[in-house]
């Protein structure tokens, strides 16, 4: 009796252990499958992709990265769904395919790719400045972003001269709202403007006029001394400056009123600095 009890306990242990065997192979079959629909979507992908098809592009990357997520293709795949949309200029579903991938595979070896192609397309996304200054504000923080985290990378390069491009907008953009001000003659308000331009923009091509039109503003309410501060600061930093020269002449009996030096120099500042940025 024994015996047999042995017996049967022993073709049950087989049978269990055939049965197990059974399923770590169609698990690794399936898994196969899996993984080469995956590699087929992909290049599904590619293709569409080098045909000029962004949209089915993107729609067959993300179908191989959800059919294998945990392989090393999904985060490829991922990523090419954003360059998809950003190739054809849809920068709203790019941007979200790269927050996406941040956010899903943030220790990924292209996350600074990633980071520099979101910058991109807010930098891209910027169409009319004084209308809307959302997409050129992310775009200078994105910009940030990459020079103090990727600082010895050519993203950190390209970004610090898209950088420069923005500040010079935002600097044209003081600079109108100022001298909109000085016609109005609201001289606090203006003042502040130009003052933003000099502590905050220093770098741009317009750091040079908003000193002189401190210069300028201080004269005209009476404050000969804050005037010939700003003027010395003209002089001391951009002496061949032509600004240099217009301060000079503001403590001269030749000087004339800023508001009719404005009228014979007005324009839009903005617009020809945003043709710039998008050069």
């Amino acid at each position: 009796m024994k015996i047999f009890v042995r017996i049967i306990f022993f073709i049950f242990a087989i049978l269990l252990i055939s049965c197990s065997g059974n399923k770590d192979k169609v698990s690794i079959i399936k898994e196969k499958d899996i993984e080469l629909q995956m590699i087929d979507s992909y290049r599904e992908g590619m293709k569409a992709f080098n045909d000029g098809d962004a949209l089915f592009a993107a729609q067959k990357f993300n179908e191989a990265e959800l059919l294998y997520p945990q392989s090393d293709w999904a985060p490829r795949s991922a990523l090419m769904a954003a360059y998809s949309y950003y190739s054809q200029d849809y920068y709203g579903d790019a941007i979200y395919e790269l927050k996406r991938f941040l956010k899903t595979y943030p220790y990924d070896t292209k996350v600074d790719y990633a980071h520099f192609l979101l910058a991109i397309c807010y930098y891209e996304k910027i169409v009319d400045e004084k209308k809307d200054l959302g997409p050129l504000l992310e775009a200078k923080k994105k910009f940030i972003f990459i020079i103090e985290n990727y600082p010895n990378t050519d993203f950190a390069l390209d970004a610090q001269f898209k950088l420069d491009l923005i500040y010079d907008v935002l600097a044209s953009k003081e600079m109108y709202i100022g001298k909109h001000y000085v016609k109005k003659e609201k001289w606090i308000p203006a003042i502040n403007r130009f003052k933003k331009v000099v502590n905050d923009y220093e770098t741009t091509t317009y750091v040079e006029e908003a000193i002189h039109r401190l210069v300028e503003i201080y004269y005209k309410i009476g404050l000969v001394d804050q005037s010939k501060k700003y003027a010395s600061l003209l002089g001391y930093n951009y002496q061949s400056s032509e600004w240099y020269a217009e301060s000079y002449r503001v403590f001269n009996k030749n000087y004339q009123d800023p508001k009719e030096k404005i009228k014979k120099k007005k324009g839009n500042f903005i617009k020809r600095k945003f043709k710039t940025i998008l050069e």
